[in-house]
């Protein structure tokens, strides 16, 4: 680390526990619950309303927010695999927007990011989860271009869960479950047009970190129980560090489905678009735990120091602070042995060796053939008409993403998921399936794909929201 870099996260660690006993004082509101929509007879028919609502109260305050059906985070959709969705999306935000099933695989055709939904009009997807699907943890967002980053910061995103194999497991089966959307949150935040280029440029974050649209909620752990905690990062550019302080926890699955068997963590780094299940078991001695998020430099630590205290008058640049983000408290459970955790989860076959690799380098630069000066893949910015990268269906292929930038671009490939088989030129230890992968300056990533089932357009980019709008984002067909 360098000498600055390592200055600038002491020197913010030094100031920031005040801030953390601040949160600790305010844990006082349970874990609120979501409106949740589950399938009935492998149907799940629903409709959502994307709006302004003004009425969402955080903290003390009531804000205007972004939400689908009043709500923000979103409702929870949950289905089985195999069940079939009919989704109605009536859009009044007075802008076009769409929707994005992040962690399903299903048809590009059906997950269109190219399409529109103008404001005053509705449209209704429609489509089955196939019969083999994984469990996953997923979620719902826009993605309609150069409206993802300030759509998404001001809330329109929510949870959406398939069902399966991983669910079956007894010990899992028995657990408490909660769902956890980690989203960031700037009062008087501006409108997109006078947002400053900086917040732009760097990715957009609010200052005031949230679980479910709460700052620092308790959660209850069951004593001589388990407790599964299903984690979304919803944040547009944020990525968070977490700790349970001072409390086992174990990690059984991540983007796109279950691990072989627990893996027990210190820290959890999860990017924009990432998700994780951890089981906790309630065993150690009852009381309160702080779940932490640690400050995390993406790579702006050097030119947030330079630009001193200005930094903290231009919103949408926040300074990194430790914050607990929720608390995890001991109640009474109806177990008086330990429930333990499952010895095996679900196996995870390892790819075969590649019939193609390919490069992608992310970097920061001028594309003129896209009228763009800010972020690129392979020299070039996202026209919507350009493919920029053609495979073949049922082809395996390496992709090596080079970051030549000193900020983190995250990278997300949608409608497939793939492995991670090195980071920096070592292997990665954890074999997993996964869509979004975080990958931090100066970093390299090998990720390993297999593109199943469905043919037609679609995208990969940076999961830094901002980066996409500006640029990161190319067009792959599979063919």
């Amino acid at each position: 680390m360098k000498r600055r870099k390592f200055l600038y996260l002491a020197a913010a660690a030094s100031i920031t526990p005040l801030l953390a006993q601040c949160n600790r004082r305010r844990s006082s509101l349970p874990l609120k619950s979501f409106p949740r929509f589950s399938s009935t007879s492998g149907l799940l028919d629903l409709s959502l309303t994307a709006q302004h609502s003004t009425d969402i109260k955080i903290g003390k305050q009531f804000a205007k927010r972004m939400t689908y059906n009043g709500h923000s985070p979103g409702p929870i959709l949950e289905v089985q695999a195999g069940d079939t969705i009919r989704l109605t999306m009536a859009n009044e935000l007075g802008e076009p927007t769409n929707l994005h099933y992040h962690g399903l695989h299903i048809s590009p055709e059906i997950d269109n990011v190219f399409r529109e939904v103008s404001s005053g009009e509705a449209y209704t997807y429609e489509f089955q989860i196939p019969s083999n699907h994984p469990a996953v943890t997923g979620w719902y967002h826009p993605h309609y271009h150069l409206k993802v980053a300030s759509q998404i910061f001001n809330g329109l995103a929510g949870p959406l869960i398939v069902r399966g194999k991983l669910d079956e497991i007894p010990e899992v089966q028995q657990a408490k479950e909660e769902v956890l959307v980690l989203q960031d949150f700037e009062p008087n935040f501006p409108d997109d047009e006078a947002l400053s280029t900086l917040a732009k440029r760097w990715g957009r974050e609010g200052s005031i970190q949230l679980v479910n649209g709460q700052q620092n909620p308790i959660i209850d752990l069951p004593q001589n129980g388990l407790l599964r905690l299903r984690l979304i990062n919803a944040s547009a550019s944020r990525i968070y560090q977490l700790k349970l302080l001072e409390h086992p926890w174990f990690l059984i699955a991540t983007d796109r489905g279950a691990i072989a068997e627990p893996q027990e963590i210190e820290t959890l780094l999860l990017s924009p678009g990432e998700r994780a299940d951890l089981l906790i078991p309630g065993q150690i001695e009852p009381g309160d735990y702080g779940l932490l998020s640690l400050p995390y430099d993406r790579g702006l630590a050097e030119m947030i120091q330079g630009i001193g205290n200005h930094a903290k008058q231009v919103p949408g640049v926040a300074l990194p602070a430790e914050t607990t983000i929720a608390t995890l408290r001991y109640v009474e459970g109806n177990r008086t042995s330990p429930l333990p955790l499952p010895k095996a989860l679900i196996p995870v076959d390892r790819l075969p060796n590649p019939s193609t690799t390919r490069e992608f380098l992310l970097n920061h630069g001028i594309d003129t053939t896209a009228g763009s000066n800010s972020f690129i893949i392979n020299g070039q910015s996202f026209v919507m008409d350009r493919v920029n990268t053609q495979v073949q269906l049922n082809q395996v292929e390496d992709w090596h993403i080079i970051n030549k930038a000193s900020v983190d671009h995250p990278f997300h490939l949608h409608t497939n998921r793939f492995q991670v088989i090195e980071r920096n030129g070592k292997p990665e230890p954890l074999l997993a399936w996964k869509d979004t992968v975080s990958v931090g300056g100066y970093e390299s990533v090998k990720i390993r794909v297999r593109f199943e089932d469905y043919t037609g357009r679609t995208v990969y980019h940076c999961h830094i929201l901002d980066h996409e709008d500006q640029g990161m984002m190319g067009i792959v067909e599979i063919v």
